[in-house]
């Protein structure tokens, strides 16, 4: 039994051992293109370009993306089940702050550290913080599967020859997409009065209402940030097209593994609509599209972060309006039955 468990063990130190160098392979690999791409870049041209962006444009991206901003940190709300004890403006706050590391520097950070160390300042328990998490990530990519699934089934799009996957296969995956999520509302119209059990956790399934309202304010989210790059671009390009092409690109941020995207993004809008767009002014709108998405919003979360940390050794973090025992899972279950507000 013990030689068993000592195979066993060692397989897994080999197969961590080489996920972890194909990671780093793989992040060399994007390093490398990220850096012999930029050098062949006319920076000239592209500085050129940034100066003569309209101040409309400008203005429309920090509107565009404070609103983004402004509906993601709602998200939260529809874990309101778990932080009644939270007053909403803090809540808010709180994905605020989330979102803007997340971005930057990556979800454990952003999106899961963040959340950790400020909700558990307000006195929500780890198993409920955990449960904020889970419906935000599930927010989020709703819409995502939403809006990729149409466009990627619509061909919005023309892809390259060399793109492996092909306009046939991208089709199909958006197709796919789609199913996946109205099967998701199936579930949801099922089996939101019996929760699921997995390991110590219960699983609480929205009802439809709250399903299709969470599809909605994540759909709203990824439209204003397409929007945010779309007015930054030449004003022939469509919006559809920029959608697509934002899509593929965040997913291929995902899977790389790399906060922001950073690298990936430029080389799929290069990629997707160089042939549209001359190169500088595609590199200048993405670059005036991170300056106010990214950077400029992480100095603000980051002014944010520090007045609540600030407050809450005040004790102004924990005086919740109203301060309520946690909540069960069984309260928790039969609010979520209720349908009530997020």
């Amino acid at each position: 039994m013990a030689t068993e468990r000592n195979v066993k063990d060692d397989r897994a130190r080999r197969w961590r051992w080489l996920r972890r160098a194909l990671t780093a392979l793989f992040l060399g690999l994007v390093g490398w293109l990220v850096v012999s791409r930029a050098l062949a870049i006319d920076w000239t041209r592209v500085g050129q370009s940034l100066r003569e962006m309209r101040p409309l444009a400008l203005c429309s991206a920090a509107a565009l993306a404070t609103a983004s901003y402004a509906i993601y940190a709602c998200f939260d709300w529809f874990a309101r089940i778990y932080t009644k004890q939270v007053p909403k403006l803090r809540q808010f706050e709180i994905a605020w702050v989330s979102y803007a590391f997340n971005l930057n520097l990556g979800s454990l950070i952003g999106s899961v550290g963040f959340r950790y160390r400020l909700y558990a300042r307000s006195g929500v328990e780890p198993q409920a913080i955990a449960r904020i998490v889970a419906t935000s990530m599930i927010t989020n990519w709703s819409g995502y599967f939403l809006l990729g699934g149409l466009v990627f089934a619509a061909r919005a799009v023309d892809l390259p020859p060399r793109w492996e996957i092909g306009a046939v296969g991208l089709q199909l995956v958006g197709i796919g997409m789609l199913l996946l999520l109205a099967g998701y509302l199936v579930l949801c119209a099922r089996r939101h009065e019996r929760p699921w059990r997995w390991r110590q956790h219960e699983v609480v399934l929205p009802s439809p209402r709250r399903a299709l309202a969470q599809i909605g304010a994540s759909s709203l989210n990824w439209l204003a940030i397409a929007a945010t790059i779309w007015v930054l671009l030449p004003e022939h390009v469509g919006f559809a097209a920029v959608l697509t092409v934002f899509l593929l690109s965040s997913v291929a941020g995902a899977m790389a593994h790399v906060p922001g995207g950073l690298g990936v993004l430029e080389a799929v809008f290069l990629a997707l609509l160089g042939d549209e767009v001359p190169e500088h002014d595609l590199i200048a709108g993405l670059l005036a599209f991170r300056a106010f998405y990214y950077l400029i919003p992480l100095a603000l979360a980051l002014a944010l972060y520090v007045w609540i940390e600030i407050r809450g050794r005040r004790g102004g973090a924990r005086r919740p309006a109203k301060r309520r025992r946690p909540v069960s899972a069984r309260a928790a279950r039969r609010e979520a039955l209720s349908g009530g507000n997020p």
